[in-house]
């Protein structure tokens, strides 16, 4: 059978179809590049979000580990604190026994004497208030002899107060700190030691220094100054006697 050759198909040429073909093609080609880079996107954002909640993770747990250090560190400088309280507490306790003690070894010692003998002397002077700071203070003078070894001495003891008032120096004897007690002073009789006490009244407005307190009787004549706040404190302590 003889071969039929197809006849010739004459068409007309169209360049704007071949510039749509062409378009197609790159805009096809330009949405594969964009559904790629949208996977990689995707792909990118998963991983990063994971390396963050590991790095979240990790720095949670470091930040825990600092709160745990820091609270040990806290309860160990508390501790420290307290026991650094605990021994100066102490520490002031035993210096208070200490000076106790030496207050103690100097009475006796004034009262024993040894073959050293001393006439009447004010050992101490204690001052305090009465109430809610009324003016009032009540005072305990010790006395010491033993110079009349195992003999009563008698004798009256008055007080007299130096200090301030309306910015002046002034000074209060006894019969105005006694209040209507008796002017010749209170009354004492001991063989070895007294402890004479009494009440005085300051004045408004009086601001006192300095405590002087006088001893007379048949022992001979002693005064004695003291500190006002030493007398307050209870660390008055006679030292040199000044006798008449």
């Amino acid at each position: 059978m003889p071969r039929v050759i197809p006849p010739f198909v004459v068409r007309k040429h169209d360049p704007g179809r071949q510039r749509r073909e062409w378009l197609l093609l790159a805009v096809a080609w330009l949405g594969s590049l964009l559904v790629v880079a949208a996977i990689a996107s995707g792909l990118a954002s998963g991983l990063r979000k994971e390396n963050s909640r590991a790095v979240l993770a990790a720095a949670e747990a470091q930040n825990e580990e600092l709160k745990k250090h820091v609270a040990v560190l806290e309860r160990s400088e508390q501790v420290a604190r307290e026991a650094l309280t605990d021994v100066q507490r102490t520490l002031r306790e035993r210096d208070e026994e200490i000076d106790a003690l030496r207050a103690d070894l100097a009475f006796y010692g004034r009262l024993v004497g040894g073959s050293k003998r001393e006439g009447l002397a004010v050992h101490a002077l204690s001052m305090k208030p009465v109430g809610d700071g009324g003016g009032a203070w009540n005072f305990s003078a010790t006395l010491t002899q033993n110079f009349k070894r195992g003999q009563d001495i008698k004798g009256r003891l008055t007080l007299s107060i130096e200090g301030v008032r309306d910015g002046k120096l002034a000074a209060l004897d006894w019969s105005a700190l006694g209040q209507g007690l008796d002017n010749a002073g209170i009354e004492y009789g001991f063989k070895y030691f007294q402890q004479v006490n009494g009440t005085i009244m300051l004045p408004p407005g009086f601001a006192p220094n300095r405590v002087k307190v006088r001893a007379d009787g048949d022992g001979g004549r002693v005064e004695q100054e003291f500190e006002w706040k030493d007398a307050v404190n209870g660390e008055a302590e006679g030292k040199d006697d000044v006798r008449q």
